[in-house]
């Protein structure tokens, strides 16, 4: 099976594109929803790897073509494979692309234009931020065709409260954008023709920001949501001294009682 950044008809399955430190990684199957097929799964692993090594990106965005954000997983795709080898394996490399995200030394937001189902649900619900067209709609909605969307709910059930995902989960209904805002899924809601502004907004903003003290926060955050109160709080002050040490954070602290911008070193 072809599993390059190529569909079977030669079109490219994901976009890539860089401005000013972001690079924006678009999903390009927009006549299938932007299902996420085997070769698109591993041109997003591939990307996010690559990227992970540059320290000149500052932040990533994911976007998608088409009226769908993402429709989940390959349906076609997954009933030509029908056996229990294969839906390890997929399933397998689904996990390993979200906790990459999860990894990944850059924030991550979703640029949300339309629907995102199932796997692509719990995409949204992966990437550290997302901004969403106000139009936009969210549903694990596996359970309609008898299975219940078990991957996605990791990612479901720590954005939102238990019983939102499990009313999600077990009834495969659509949430609207603005919903999405008030359970946590997304960051914010704005009308489709703001989107772009309202992702560089924030893109603009991290970048504003010491490189350094990005990746220890990402890095940091992550690791000390899975601790127990006690063994965060050493965990975060180690880290909070680490930083501290860093240069800067003494530039920053100059360049604020001198009343000037910060001239950041760099991601070490």
């Amino acid at each position: 099976m072809n599993l390059d950044n190529q569909s079977v008809d030669g079109a490219s399955v994901l976009l890539r594109s860089e401005d000013k430190g972001v690079v924006t990684l678009t999903l390009n199957r927009p006549n299938q929803f932007n299902s996420l097929s085997e070769e698109l799964l591993q041109a997003l692993q591939t990307a996010l790897s690559e990227l992970a090594r540059n320290e000149g990106v500052r932040a990533i965005v994911i976007a998608a073509n088409g009226k769908a954000f993402c429709a989940g997983h390959d349906l076609k795709q997954m009933r030509a494979n029908n056996n229990e080898a294969y839906y390890q394996s997929l399933f397998s490399k689904m996990g390993a692309l979200m906790t990459s995200i999860m990894y990944q030394p850059q924030p991550v937001i979703a640029r949300v234009q339309g629907i995102a189902t199932a796997a692509g649900c719990q995409l949204v619900a992966s990437c550290d931020m997302a901004v969403a067209a106000d139009s936009a709609r969210f549903a694990v909605s596996g359970i309609n065709v008898g299975l219940f969307c078990s991957t996605p709910s990791v990612a479901l059930s720590r954005n939102i409260g238990r019983k939102r995902a499990l009313e999600m989960l077990l009834t495969g209904e659509f949430i609207g954008a603005e919903q999405a805002v008030r359970e946590g899924l997304i960051n914010r809601a704005v009308p489709l023709e703001r989107l772009d502004a309202e992702v560089a907004r924030l893109t603009d903003a991290i970048c504003a920001k010491s490189g350094m003290a990005v990746r220890t926060g990402k890095q940091m955050f992550y690791r000390q949501l899975e601790m127990g109160v006690e063994d965060a709080y050493r965990y975060a002050g180690g880290v909070m001294t680490c930083n501290m040490l860093h240069e800067d954070v003494a530039e920053g602290i100059d360049a604020f009682m001198e009343k000037r911008p910060p001239v950041w070193k760099g991601p070490d």
